[in-house]
């Protein structure tokens, strides 16, 4: 009930209409303008900070999975320098092979059964039915 009391006699009194007192209810105004003017940019400024920052770690992740690509990419074609290398030394040993004469005639006897003077081939075919037959038994 007192509280009641005090705040009927505190509307109850007039307050004083000064030129100082208009100036403290100025300063008093423009004082809260530029909090509320603070906090809105302090907020903007959070906003925006927010903003880059977000676009910054997008930016990180993917420079990350690109980069992770890259290495996966980098780690393939390398083995697959490996297998052309491997190749070409191949190739080059088969190629020394050729610059030999005898290696050339053994390679045409071979493979396209030529002969020399006064040999004979004798071209034995491959008896498929009888290794079927062999393995049919097996099981």
């Amino acid at each position: 009930m007192e509280q009641k009391q005090q705040r009927k006699s505190s509307e109850r009194v007039a307050s004083i209409q000064t030129e100082y007192v208009r100036s403290l209810q100025k300063k008093e105004t423009r004082k809260n303008a530029r909090k509320v003017r603070l906090y809105r940019r302090l907020t903007v400024f959070a906003f925006a900070a927010a903003i880059i920052l977000g676009g910054m770690t997008n930016m990180f992740i993917n420079q990350k999975h690109a980069l992770a690509a890259k290495e996966l990419q980098k780690v393939e074609t390398m083995a697959e320098l490996e297998e052309v290398q491997e190749e070409k030394e191949i190739l080059e040993r088969q190629l020394v092979k050729l610059n030999d004469d005898d290696y050339i005639a053994k390679l045409a006897r071979k493979e396209y059964f030529l002969s020399e003077k006064n040999e004979i081939i004798f071209s034995i075919p491959e008896n498929k039915k009888k290794t079927d037959k062999k393995d049919d038994r097996k099981e």
